[in-house]
């Protein structure tokens, strides 16, 4: 048992959550937990289904706070890898393992995010820069604008061209491979963020003690919603949490995210390294 698996779930249709634990439990022997945030315990019948660990939040504390529970539960029982997976995620039983297999090699990697596409095949963008608030700013109101200027771009790494690996400053939450050990060191997700950021403030986090990894030598299918542009509700916790993550780490004026980005744009400038011989992006403190 050494990789455990966790799945935050807030009214998702129950077909959804069969296929995201199906994917997680084709590899014996990993430890699934889903936690629902929903008003009713409908998915409990999914849940078992799986032989997943069932818990049931109906307050909807959030999905780092639910997370979180999953990952005292890792720690608690002594897995080495978790996964955070979205419910709006499926992936093939090469997945797990090949990612277990290259943090096994490289130990100095905390975070590990495979290839992510679209239903259709096409790639997702989810390589980031840690943001600037005129990133979030321009990339939500006036994306136009922030295309053309080429700021999307490099803030999106699309330079690194999604084939090769490269050490990444901001992975997204829709499936996040980690080493528990870091997990505990760091403290786990920071539960003032009740959605939205929260990724980006854990890969922040780990960059500072270990490397925060984009793997596309497995990938993954994430229909990816994306919530906050379709509503009013949403956009309101995603402005929220920009609020907070800024009021942590700076507004216009943050040193280490200036430090991180520029290491991580000068990488991709230079031709692909062995992974082994890759160097480190993150600002060690």
């Amino acid at each position: 048992m050494s990789i455990s698996c966790a799945v935050v779930s807030y009214h998702n249709p129950p077909e959804q959550i069969a296929d995201v634990l199906g994917s997680a439990a084709a590899l014996p022997g990993v430890v699934l937990t889903l936690i629902d945030n929903s008003r009713d315990d409908r998915l409990l019948s999914v849940a078992r289904q799986f032989g997943a660990r069932y818990i049931h939040r109906p307050d909807n504390p959030g999905f780092g706070a639910a997370h979180n529970l999953a990952i005292a539960h890792a720690q608690e029982i002594g897995t080495e890898y978790h996964a955070v997976i979205n419910p709006d995620v499926r992936f093939g039983p090469d997945v797990l393992p090949a990612l277990r297999t290259y943090m096994e090699a490289h130990p100095d990697i905390g975070m590990l995010m495979p290839g992510i596409c679209y239903p259709d095949g096409s790639r997702q963008h989810l390589c980031k820069l840690l943001p600037h608030p005129g990133d979030l700013f321009l990339r939500r109101f006036l994306p136009t604008v922030y295309r053309l200027s080429g700021r999307l771009n490099a803030y999106e790494m699309h330079d690194g061209g999604y084939d090769r690996i490269m050490d990444v400053p901001a992975l997204s939450g829709c499936f996040m491979f980690l080493r528990t050990s870091v997990l505990k060191q760091i403290g786990g997700f920071d539960e003032r963020y009740f959605m939205y950021l929260e990724d980006v403030d854990l890969s922040r986090r780990v960059g500072r003690v270990a490397r925060t990894v984009y793997f596309p030598a497995v990938t993954i299918t994430h229909d990816y919603h994306k919530g906050s542009y379709k509503s009013s509700v949403l956009l309101s916790r995603h402005i929220r949490s920009a609020i907070h993550y800024f009021n942590k780490w700076g507004w216009l004026f943050d040193e280490e995210r200036a430090l991180v980005n520029s290491k991580a744009l000068q990488a991709l400038a230079r031709p692909p390294q062995p992974a082994a011989d890759a160097p480190s992006l993150t600002n060690r403190k």
